[in-house]
């Protein structure tokens, strides 16, 4: 063999002796490398599957039958699945490049101006005749008023017959007593 050793020509498919395999051992003694978690995940999800949609049979990625089934379960009021859809799509648009559409800010029209004076209108009367109601409250427990106990009903004739309390500026106006001063 120690022949063999110097007659041996080094050259295209013949490596150096001292560089080849030895018996028994491997080239690759670690093996392959193994796949990541993300590559694994990956290709299981794009194998095919055959489902039934609309009473058609049909070959989707097992992928897509997932997001189906997500979909279907969040029209079904499945609060899980929604929030697991809505979480996707956002990361999906990121992911994309695509900033998610930012809400418009809603800016007031003339009707919704009418709407609020109108409220504002009701809870300014309300809060006078209420005003006024407590001051009438308050000057017939302390006597001042004449007509209230005149009359013997507690209500305030003078207001009773000229106004019937519609204009809380009038009830508020008047200082409690029911002396017509017009």
């Amino acid at each position: 063999m120690a022949d063999d050793e110097h007659d041996y020509k080094v050259g295209r498919g013949r490596p150096p002796l001292q560089t080849r395999f030895k018996k028994g051992q491997s080239g690759n003694p670690g093996g392959r490398r193994k796949k990541q978690l993300p590559a694994l995940l990956a290709d299981a999800l794009d194998e095919p599957v055959f489902v039934t949609i609309d009473g058609e049979r049909r070959q989707i990625t097992k992928r897509e039958a997932i997001v189906h089934q997500l979909v279907n379960k969040s029209t079904t009021a499945d609060l899980r699945a929604t929030k697991m859809l809505f979480d996707m799509m956002k990361d999906a648009e990121q992911k994309a490049g695509a900033p998610a559409p930012q809400p418009e800010p809603r800016w007031y029209t003339r009707a919704d101006e009418e709407v609020v004076e109108t409220l504002v209108k009701r809870i300014r009367h309300q809060l006078l005749t209420e005003m006024a109601k407590k001051q009438r409250e308050t000057a017939g427990s302390n006597g001042d008023n004449s007509a209230e106990t005149a009359s013997g009903n507690g209500d305030n004739s003078a207001e009773t017959a000229g106004s019937n309390g519609d204009n809380p500026a009038e009830i508020a106006g008047s200082n409690g007593d029911s002396s017509d001063d017009r």
